[in-house]
């Protein structure tokens, strides 16, 4: 287990990852939660954290940052609070997609790829979602939001600027500017995201009670 001393984390956050790798047989399998948890404790994925993470899970920095250079959901760079993420895959590109995007961009005053000067808002396009049903769909800090249109969608980033939600639930995106959805949703939601990162509870990304 990582000395207290050695850990630039907070005390919550240092609970966590105990928890997290008491989870695991071998440290070394716990680097994918870890990264998030790095991301949630700084805003993005921090050289610093990626080191944390290292010393965790008995890895070299090189080999973490092999891992989270690998998969786009580690954002590495500075993150707005709201990470929109747009489908333009074919499903979505041949229902709209692009047209949200724009109205996205345009809404937001950034284009896909970066982050407002506030650091609100943050703005991507993405493949898949596995939303192709609900085409064209976007997520929000990961949670999904089907059958968006380009006024609905710039609906969307008013609200997220002028309610400042803590936490964002794909349920209640969905009823404010959703319309199709790839199947009737059986589960209500529990917890949204709070942050630019998927809200599983162990890591400390929801509004729940890891």
């Amino acid at each position: 287990m990582l000395p207290r001393t050695m850990s630039r984390w907070s005390p919550e956050t240092r609970e966590r990852a105990r928890r997290i790798l008491a989870r695991y047989p071998e440290k070394r399998s716990a680097v994918m939660p870890l990264l998030y948890l790095a991301a949630a404790e700084d805003g993005h994925l921090t050289p610093e954290g990626m080191e944390e993470v290292a010393r965790w899970v008995g890895l070299t920095p090189a080999q973490v940052q092999s891992v989270a250079s690998f998969y786009t959901m580690y954002k590495r760079e500075r993150t707005g609070r709201y990470l929109v993420s747009c489908c333009t895959s074919i499903s979505c590109m041949l229902l709209g997609a692009d047209e949200v995007l724009a109205a996205v961009e345009d809404e937001a005053g950034v284009p896909a790829g970066e982050t407002d000067d506030e650091g609100v808002i943050t703005v991507e396009h993405v493949e898949c979602i596995g939303a192709c049903g609900g085409a064209p769909a976007l997520q929000v800090n990961y949670e999904l939001v089907e059958g968006v249109t380009p006024d609905t969608a710039r609906e969307l980033i008013r609200w997220l600027r002028s309610a400042s939600p803590e936490a964002v639930h794909t349920d209640e995106m969905q009823e404010l500017f959703g319309t199709r959805r790839s199947f009737d949703w059986a589960v209500p939601e529990r917890v949204g995201a709070v942050g630019p990162f998927p809200a599983f509870e162990p890591y400390g990304t929801t509004d729940g009670n890891p």
